[in-house]
């Protein structure tokens, strides 16, 4: 299968669009997810004016924008629709009010962002996410259940693990829905008599890769594979962690090729 290799720019959320597409493709690769947030470089609020010129400068480098982690607030679907991104991923909540009244919640959120799928080309990936959040990969597919096929499943190796899952389970029920594959892995390290997720290298945590890229293969996925870059130990600097983990992907998929 071809990937278009991707990463979350998130450990370098504030650098101009010019310097992060030159750190990204200097990485290896040749995608990339962008974080449009308060903290970042491009804000909701300044991402009607800035992300065109921002994602031109990360196609100039060779890097193609994947989506944006935002909010489903117009202004971000008018901006990437001026700025050609397809995505905007986000993750549902869980309140204080409790599970189903959250899933509800998000439902209506869904429901109304329709409108806005329709109206500028834009599709809203969800991510499934330990702790807080609708946890697991079929709990996301059953949030999104009956929707229109603008909406898609960012499905997630470490959170998949965390739940308990299996890729070859997850993604075979989601083949229809999956919009981006995101890899990290996770281990539980214990902390203060609490059992709490760590997130590892590609070789030391649940989530077995070479697993996710042989489902892959049986779906005939071939969208884009998002490296997080989200590592629990801070003493190696992030860009050495996934040049090494980007290695360990590509060499992953290409034990399973394409029966095409």
């Amino acid at each position: 299968m071809t990937y278009l290799w991707s990463v979350f720019t998130k450990p370098w959320l504030a650098l101009p669009g010019d310097e992060l597409g030159r750190l990204v493709s200097g990485l290896g690769f040749a995608g990339a997810e962008v974080p449009v947030r308060e903290a970042a470089y491009v804000s909701p609020a300044t991402a009607e004016a800035e992300l065109p010129k921002f994602t031109a400068q990360l196609r100039a480098e060779g890097v193609e924008p994947i989506s944006v982690a935002s909010d489903l607030s117009e202004r971000v679907f008018a901006a990437c629709a001026e700025a050609g991104v397809p995505m905007i991923r986000i993750m549902a909540e869980l309140g204080p009010d409790g599970y189903a009244a959250s899933v509800r919640r998000t439902r209506m959120l869904l429901e109304t962002a329709a409108v806005l799928t329709e109206r500028y080309g834009v599709q809203v990936g969800v991510q499934p996410h330990h702790g807080r959040f609708v946890a697991s990969t079929l709990g996301v597919l059953q949030l999104l259940d009956g929707l229109p096929e603008q909406f898609k499943l960012v499905w997630d190796a470490a959170h998949d693990a965390l739940a308990g899952d299996h890729p070859a389970v997850t993604l075979e029920l989601g083949a229809e829905r999956l919009g981006i594959v995101n890899l990290k892995n996770v281990q539980y390290l214990r902390t203060d008599g609490v059992w709490k997720p760590y997130f590892v290298q590609a070789d030391e945590g649940l989530s077995d890769w070479s697993a996710v890229f042989a489902a892959l293969q049986k779906v005939k996925y071939s969208g884009p594979i998002c490296l997080t870059g989200q590592y629990s130990d801070p003493a190696v600097p992030v860009e050495e962690r996934l040049e090494k983990d980007l290695h360990a992907a590509v060499t992953s998929a290409a034990q399973h090729p394409s029966r095409e």
